[in-house]
């Protein structure tokens, strides 16, 4: 097999994702960094709450698969946060620590005060937020706070993350004079364009990017919530536009539905865009268990990437393949995410399959018995509702025996 962006032996994904008709209109960054918010927004989903040392564990292992922003948390939250980010900030990680803050002095003063080296600043932008959570904000109140809080924040040594929310919502000319005059008299390093509550088309945040590249020269980020489904979707999209920064959460952890999946997104990036980053696939598995135990919210056993049956088949149809050819049943080699093909047995399964799992659980079984074997174990599941457990197909060997 040659080698080539969408064929190696870790994938096989589509040669139509390379060609000129689909990529023509693309600007794909050179260099893609990935934003991590779990430990804020991801902890705002309802009923998670993160520990000072679940905080600190999380941001560990963060650094160790080599995002490159974690997103701490808020410091105004409560003494517990600021505490948890204040040793986050003296572990010396390699990813950059970052906090979100309202455009307050006192909000950035906390951020100075907890070592961060960034923050995400936030200001509505959205027509819906100005007119009825702000009614008494007119926009150049909006786009005045949005410059005072930048400069404060520059003058005091941070990195800046000039944050719009409700991007998706917002009048189109407001939106253009608030980056452009954020940008040129508050000087942020850079600029994020939010899906707030997840409303957006990837084709909207593929103009939306465009159009913001195209009135600032900063760098352009990312932020996507998943209420219709489309958080990875849009987070590619902007991608495909040419923003730098990508902002998700681990597991697809966050407000409501959540936001993007990073780990989809870190793929995806990697996978189908083809685009190379500095990202520890190893571990990449292990870290989205490690944030589910750590949250009490459990993947969905039919997660992408991370799911228990993402790489499992019941089915006996093509079963032969199964270590020989993964990625002629699967999109990836499961080793490419450090984990292994699952046969499971059940209603669809077939000889093959039952061969594979024998010999699996080092199990000895005259090929005459199989198809008895088979029709035992297709009852057991029609009657179970589901496939077998390693330990239940045992009992059926043992008993044919």
């Amino acid at each position: 097999m040659k080698e080539k962006p969408w064929v190696n032996e870790n994938w096989w994904g589509s040669e139509f994702n390379f060609i000129e008709e689909v990529r023509g209109n693309f600007t794909l960054p050179e260099k893609i960094k990935f934003h991590d918010a779990t430990l804020r927004d991801g902890e705002q989903m309802p009923g998670i709450v993160f520990r000072k040392d679940d905080k600190i564990k999380i941001a560990k292992i963060l650094d160790s698969i080599g995002i490159d922003r974690i997103e701490a948390g808020m410091p105004a939250v409560s003494q517990e946060d600021f505490e948890a980010i204040k040793e986050i900030s003296k572990l010396g990680l390699k990813s950059m620590i970052t906090v979100f803050s309202r455009a307050s002095a006192d909000d950035i003063d906390k951020a100075v005060e907890a070592g961060v080296q960034g923050i995400i600043l936030e200001v509505p932008s959205g027509y819906p937020r100005i007119k009825n959570q702000f009614p008494k904000w007119s926009y150049e109140d909006v786009k005045y706070k949005a410059i005072e809080a930048v400069k404060y924040a520059k003058k005091k040594g941070l990195y800046v993350i000039f944050f719009p929310y409700d991007t998706t919502r917002a009048e189109i000319d407001f939106l253009e004079t608030l980056y452009k005059e954020v940008v040129d008299k508050g000087k942020p390093d850079s600029v994020a364009i939010i899906d707030t509550i997840g409303c957006a088309l990837p084709q909207t945040i593929f103009y939306l990017v465009s159009k913001v590249k195209s009135w600032v020269n900063v760098p352009v980020e990312v932020h996507t919530h998943n209420d219709f489904g489309m958080g990875l979707a849009t987070s590619i999209a902007g991608i495909e536009a040419g923003a730098e920064v990508i902002h998700g959460c681990l597991t697809g952890l966050g407000e409501r539905t959540g936001n993007a999946s990073l780990e989809q997104i870190i793929v995806v990036s990697k996978v189908l865009l083809g685009i190379d980053v500095d990202i520890d696939f190893d571990k990449l598995y292990e870290a989205c268990k490690k944030v589910s135990e750590l949250s009490k919210v459990p993947i969905p056993i039919n997660a992408p990437l991370i799911g228990d049956v993402a790489f499992a088949r019941e089915i006996g149809l093509g079963t032969k393949l199964f270590n020989t050819a993964p990625t002629t049943l699967f999109p990836l080699n499961p080793s490419f995410l450090n984990r292994k093909p699952k046969v499971v047995l059940g209603k669809k399964s077939g000889k093959d399959s039952i061969k594979i799992k024998l010999a699996e659980l080092k199990l000895n079984v005259k090929e005459d018995q199989i198809p008895t074997l088979l029709d035992q174990l297709k009852k057991f599941s029609i009657e179970k509702g589901t496939y077998l457990t390693d330990e239940e197909f045992v009992s059926l060997v043992n008993k044919i025996k």
